[in-house]
């Protein structure tokens, strides 16, 4: 069962800069940064407020680090903005099989790691009516560490 907003992800062209811009306009501090070897992503999670199930939800803030990386490709096209919206879930496995059953495409056959050590995966934006949704199993970190 999906239930909470983990995070909007926007793939930027320069992190930090963004990064700063929504510490200064709306107080939103990195919570946790890494880079994504496999998805050619760094990345930065701004905390936005705790939930009722333990987890959190959050501004993921997405830079390119090779050009050949999915999010590289999206800012090419697109430009900044909004890349994508994911769901929480205590489940990935459960939930995107039944996703599947349902007749949606379900990018990954097994869910990858994700931010802060979470269990992913994605269902095509052609069957979310053009948004690009992630389903998220945190780690149940309560506290960050960089990598």
């Amino acid at each position: 069962m999906l239930t909470r907003i983990d995070h909007i992800g926007i793939a930027c062209f320069d992190l930090d800069t963004t990064a700063e811009f929504y510490r200064a306009t709306y107080g939103f501090e990195v919570f946790h940064t890494e880079v994504n070897e496999d998805q050619g992503v760094r990345e930065a999670m701004l905390r936005i407020n705790g939930t009722d199930d333990g987890g959190a939800s959050y501004i993921q803030l997405l830079e390119p680090v090779r050009a050949d990386s999915t999010v590289a490709k999206w800012l090419d096209k697109n430009g900044e903005g909004v890349h994508h919206i994911a769901f929480g879930t205590a489940d990935v496995d459960t939930d995107s099989e039944g996703i599947r059953d349902k007749g949606v495409r379900v990018l990954y056959d097994n869910p990858r790691r994700g931010s802060m050590d979470s269990r992913i995966t994605f269902l095509h934006p052609k069957d979310c009516h053009g948004v690009l949704t992630e389903l998220v199993t945190s780690a149940g970190h309560s506290t960050a560490t960089d990598h």
